[in-house]
């Protein structure tokens, strides 16, 4: 699926490659004359940020629905790519750390997803339990207030770059994809993968519920607090470079276990080659659906994942209330 997917995001757009050329065009030919520029310098470096983009939002959306052992667990829906957001709006318009040079934009977006999880997680867990109506209610509280703050701060700029900036992070997009920006959100996906994929025993053990997962021998407060820090400094780095895209993250998991199952070893690849798949097709439709005119991807990820949010809140809802 990935593999079909990239070559379509090589070949379809306002100017159409044969999938022929496409594939010669990787191979290293450079007879196809001003093909070989549209697919190299302008697709490829696109086609591939949206598939390390994707494999990231999808692998954290896995990791954080077992950590905190719900369904309707995401980076979006949890307030951590708004977080992400804002951090990296702010750098963006006061200026800090010298403006957005490729090390204050990630820096800037980790704290602010961080900062984002800790207030969700702590307002969910009340008296020792979380349930999913007040994780959704913390996270649309959270949601709501750093919007609040990102608007103050464009309100305060006022800056026709300043405005592109907020709505860029805002609605996601991989539109400023270049080759230079692929290698820091590519290193953050691989090295933060090859760490949760070590850790799948006790990701796995978290399933069986707290108080077992103690039995068995894991901390699992000082396991959750080192997987949340890991989840916020990848989700920081991806929505510095695309902007913050919903529902990968929660669409993505969900059709990995219907192919392999809840065990995290194979779970964690499985959900990063989705998520890589999902979001490259998703582009791809933002990029023709409209044309000549571009659509955020963050509107389309929306449209397909908000349903089955939906879906999946009704089904927790019938054995709790919304207020928990």
């Amino acid at each position: 699926m990935l593999a079909a997917a990239a070559v379509a995001g090589l070949a379809l757009g306002p100017v159409r490659i044969p999938a022929g050329d496409v594939l010669r065009i990787l191979a290293g030919d450079t007879g196809a004359g001003p093909f070989t520029t549209i697919v190299r310098d302008v697709r490829l470096p696109r086609v591939l940020l949206g598939a390390v983009v994707g494999a990231g939002l999808a692998v954290v959306g896995t990791v954080l629905q077992a950590l905190v052992r719900n369904p309707v667990a995401d980076p979006f829906l949890l307030g951590i790519s708004s977080g992400a957001s804002t951090g990296a709006v702010l750098v963006v318009v006061l200026g800090l750390g010298a403006g957005a040079t490729t090390v204050a934009l990630p820096a800037g977006a980790f704290v602010g997803s961080l900062g984002a999880l800790v207030a969700v997680y702590a307002m969910a867990r009340r008296g020792g339990t979380m349930t999913t109506g007040r994780l959704v209610l913390a996270g649309v509280a959270v949601q709501y207030i750093l919007s609040a703050l990102t608007s103050l701060v464009l309100v305060t700029a006022a800056e026709a770059e300043h405005l592109r900036a907020v709505l860029f992070w805002t609605l996601g997009g991989l539109g400023g994809a270049r080759w230079d920006a692929l290698l820091l959100p590519a290193v953050a996906l691989a090295v933060g993968t090859a760490v949760l994929m070590a850790l799948a025993r006790p990701l796995d053990l978290l399933l069986v519920g707290e108080e077992g997962a103690t039995v068995l021998g894991l901390d699992t407060g000082r396991f959750r607090a080192a997987v949340f820090v890991l989840a916020s400094l990848v989700t920081g780095v991806l929505v510095a470079v695309s902007g913050a895209i919903g529902f990968v993250g929660l669409v993505v998991p969900h059709a990995a276990r219907m192919a392999v199952g809840a065990g995290h070893r194979a779970l964690l690849p499985v959900s990063a080659l989705g998520g890589a798949a999902f979001l490259v097709l998703a582009d791809l439709l933002a990029r023709t659906v409209a044309a000549p005119a571009e659509v955020p991807v963050g509107v389309l990820t929306a449209l397909a994942g908000g349903p089955c949010f939906l879906w999946l809140l009704r089904r927790s809802s019938r054995t709790e209330g919304i207020t928990g």
